[in-house]
């Protein structure tokens, strides 16, 4: 039920809602619910800029036998149709592709579904014959390594095509890159490090980090980014620091007599 002492204090409730708010800012009463025996809140309109819909609540109350009213709080609350903050959302979740820094670093979850504990083979197709793909143009199904070999092609990347392609690539992407020189590992240790085929394995891979900045691009094995797969976040430094011992400061101290 609802309290009518608590119902009738509107004017209490506005003077506490204009002690918080200001005066001018609290608009007409839009009413008043019970909250439980003998405590009530007032509703009033919320003349603040920024806050369409919002409503001023001040909770009054009374003790049992007594005819005096008191506040409990004041508080800025939504109403229907109040403009609202988008939903919080964790870092984790605000996260897109490419967001990773200079100094950045992003661990990764150990449930990682990207991830899976040293390499197997057992679904990595490139284990496997590769079948019959027109976007590659083959016209027979060739065993992996006779393709990598170049078996069903004209011509292929001759030792000066693979050194100049290795240099081009391993300045873009390489160890005195100012990513690299922050990052916690290499790319070699990565487990988002996809190799390359070919005498390219011994230097480049392609990074498969959907939140690194290399993602889709060949990397230096020497490169890094602080998205390594092994990275770790760094606890917080609390050491405090050494206190200063003032050997030459005297202070002057009364004794007492007995």
């Amino acid at each position: 039920m609802l309290d009518s002492s608590c119902a009738e204090a509107v004017e209490l409730a506005l003077a506490a809602a204009e002690d918080v708010a200001g005066i001018g800012h609290v608009g007409e009463h839009l009413g008043v619910q019970p909250e439980g025996e003998r405590v009530a809140t007032h509703f009033f309109a919320a003349n603040e800029r920024g806050y369409v819909g919002w409503r001023w609540a001040v909770t009054v109350t009374r003790a049992s036998r007594s005819k005096l009213v008191t506040v409990d709080e004041t508080v800025l609350v939504p109403g229907d149709g109040a403009i609202m903050p988008p939903r919080w959302l964790p870092w984790s979740e605000r996260l897109q592709p490419g967001d990773i820094g200079v100094g950045d670093l992003l661990p990764t979850a150990a449930d990682d579904v990207r991830l899976e504990p040293g390499y197997t083979g057992a679904d990595d197709p490139a284990m496997e014959e590769p079948q019959q793909d027109e976007s590659w143009e083959l016209r027979d199904s060739l065993p992996l390594v006779s393709f990598e070999l170049g078996l069903g092609r004209p011509r292929v990347l001759s030792r000066e095509g693979r050194e100049a392609a290795a240099d081009r690539w391993s300045q873009l992407r390489g160890p005195d890159s100012d990513m690299a020189q922050q990052a916690p590992a290499r790319c070699s240790t990565c487990g988002f490090l996809a190799p390359l085929a070919g005498a390219f394995r011994q230097a480049l891979g392609v990074c498969a980090n959907e939140f690194s900045s290399a993602d889709g691009q060949v990397v230096a094995l020497s490169f890094g980014c602080g998205g390594h797969s092994e990275a770790v976040a760094a606890p917080e430094s609390r050491e405090l620091p050494e206190p200063v011992l003032d050997e030459f400061a005297m202070e002057s101290a009364e004794l007492g007599h007995s």
